[in-house]
């Protein structure tokens, strides 16, 4: 079997598959972990919900596996160093959904700036614009660019830092943001959003070193995986005042739960990953994802370059449009 399908995809995109490729499509193994790994044998790629866990054990059911896919949301279901040495070629269309993304954070941000009153020189709680505001982009992932073409048009001032990137990459220029270290970031901006792509080594980024430096007032949006923070960090700059509002996109299970840090703060806002989901940045991201796929399958075999997660059919500069039929 060539293809197995196990997240719906739209007609179209089935379509175009169909006419292709064998393939299977079983949205139920996505609930029976052991039907999922047993139907593994002879898939040579596949497309897997968030909800579908890929790791070496699944890798092990899976001899002729060249690619996944994921359409939706994050990677984090997927061990991307076991695909790695299995040569299996991690697919998403990382450009695909950063209209989405930046559209949620722009929205995240207005929201909060007026719902979080501060006093003004007359002593009036009021709220804050958007295009009076210093806004700090961490990371600068393909959202951030589409972030920084949105707040030119509001006026605001912006500044970024990325721990892959040095001060002088040409990046930074190219989106107009000036760069920063992540101290100096937080202490000048009066918005952060944060889209930094989440690696072990960043785990609890943002935590005591850093978010007790909070400009006073200061709100923040994340669209990253929520492990970029330090859970007790961020509750103690909640109500100790260091930040006025958090909205986070992600948030590990259980993280909420009575006894944990962040049980209970009111001015923290938790949505269950919707900034990248929207009906045109799924189909972008779906055509991006199979005409990946399909590359690699009529290669008959896993690309000659080093691995690497995909974004299909996009030059250097990150154009603003993925390309699809």
């Amino acid at each position: 079997m060539d293809l197995l399908i196990v997240e719906p995809l739209e007609a179209e995109v089935m379509q175009w598959l169909a006419a292709r490729y064998a393939l299977r499509f079983a949205p139920e193994l996505a609930d029976d972990p052991r039907a999922f790994r047993q139907a593994l044998y002879n898939v040579r790629a596949m497309i897997v919900p968030p909800t579908v866990t890929l790791d070496a054990q699944a890798l092990h059911f899976a001899p002729v596996l060249r690619a996944v896919g994921r359409v939706s949301a994050g990677a984090e279901n997927i061990d991307l160093d076991a695909c790695a040495r299995a040569r299996v070629e991690v697919v998403r269309g990382l450009t695909a959904t950063a209209q989405a993304e930046a559209e949620f954070m722009i929205g995240a941000l207005l929201s909060m700036l007026r719902r979080v009153p501060v006093a003004g020189s007359d002593g009036m709680r009021v709220g804050r614009e958007l295009g009076a505001a210093t806004v700090g982009l961490i990371g600068m992932a393909p959202a951030a660019r589409s972030m920084a073409k949105m707040l030119a048009g509001f006026g605001s001032r912006m500044v970024g830092y990325d721990p892959s990137l040095h001060a002088s990459d040409t990046l930074f220029e190219r989106w107009r943001v000036r760069p920063l270290g992540l101290r100096d970031l937080l202490e000048q901006s009066d918005a952060v959003c944060v889209q930094l792509s989440y690696f072990s080594r960043y785990h609890g980024l943002l935590g005591e070193r850093f978010l007790p430096f909070c400009k006073p007032n200061q709100v923040m949006v994340s669209i990253g995986h929520s492990a970029l923070f330090d859970e007790a960090a961020l509750a103690q700059a909640l109500t100790r005042g260091h930040l006025s509002a958090a909205w986070l996109d992600s948030l590990e299970p259980g993280a909420l739960d009575p006894g944990r840090p962040l049980s209970g703060i009111e001015n923290l806002q938790i949505t269950p990953r919707v900034a990248s989901t929207t009906r045109e940045s799924r189909l972008r991201s779906a055509w991006a994802v199979v005409k990946r796929i399909d590359e690699v399958l009529r290669a008959g075999g896993p690309s000659q370059r080093d691995f690497s997660e995909t974004v299909p059919s996009v030059p250097a500069d990150l154009a603003d449009e993925p390309q699809w039929p």
